[in-house]
């Protein structure tokens, strides 16, 4: 098992936009977490794939949120009703984690890819790329379970695709990653394009697993190499890789 650290391929310039994603990210989990129930809000704005392909809201209770009169210490059932329309759901969920961890683990992986995506693009480009890449992850996930109603939240989609464009911009950075075999646990630095293929095929064999969205991860992945690969299309010019 491989766990990236850092990368060693520097930037032109602040990674401005990476930073304020991930500071979005985890402005709207700790809110949720601190100031409300977390679960309610998943329940509320999450994405539902059996609304995507249906063309409309669950009107039904989806949820029972348990709560305590503060005065007089009696326990309260409150029923949990969607609110958002549909389509905008793809959107707030990519903004939205289950965990802690959760969080830690997606805002890692988008700070050491996402830096060198957005050094290249620039920021307005690289948004509407991440985002791209966040919609195309949560439709392939719908395609895997069109009548799925189980909440589909969290940016690995969008990030996937950040790696996807990593793999064909920068294959020969090295990735600096903790190496875990049974009991040994070491560090390694290892081709960008090594650690990333490995990423892909560990996401691709798990498609139909439950408990998390492998489909939008593979999705999100392939998005963004395609676009990256239109962009280049577009742009040819010279490319050479920054190393150390």
């Amino acid at each position: 098992m491989l766990f990236p650290i850092k990368d060693y391929n520097p930037t032109q310039r602040p990674a401005v936009l990476t930073i304020l994603i991930i500071l979005l990210n985890a402005g709207v989990f700790f809110t949720q977490a601190l100031f409300s129930d977390l679960q309610y809000q998943v329940a509320r704005h999450s994405m539902i794939p059996w609304e995507i392909t249906h063309f409309e809201r669950i009107e039904q209770p989806i949820a029972v949120r348990e709560t305590t009169d503060p005065l007089t210490n009696l326990s309260q059932r409150q029923l949990i009703y969607r609110e958002n329309a549909p389509i905008s759901t793809i959107l707030f969920s990519m903004f939205m984690h289950g965990s802690l961890m959760h969080l830690l683990g997606n805002m890692l992986f988008l700070w050491i890819f996402g830096n060198n995506i957005e050094d290249r693009l620039g920021p307005l480009l690289y948004l509407l790329f991440y985002l791209a890449c966040g919609v195309g992850a949560s439709l392939l996930h719908v395609l895997f379970h069109p009548n799925s109603l189980t909440p589909v939240i969290g940016a690995s989609g969008a990030v996937s695709g950040v790696m996807g464009a990593y793999l064909l911009l920068f294959p020969r950075a090295k990735v600096r990653s903790l190496l875990f075999i049974f009991i040994l646990v070491t560090f390694v630095d290892i081709p960008a394009a090594v650690f990333l293929v490995i990423w892909f095929i560990f996401q691709f064999s798990y498609i139909g697993g439950v408990g998390i969205a492998w489909a939008a991860h593979v999705g999100g992945f392939l998005m963004g190499m395609l676009l990256i690969h239109f962009w280049r299309k577009l742009n040819p010019r010279p490319h050479v890789e920054i190393l150390q």
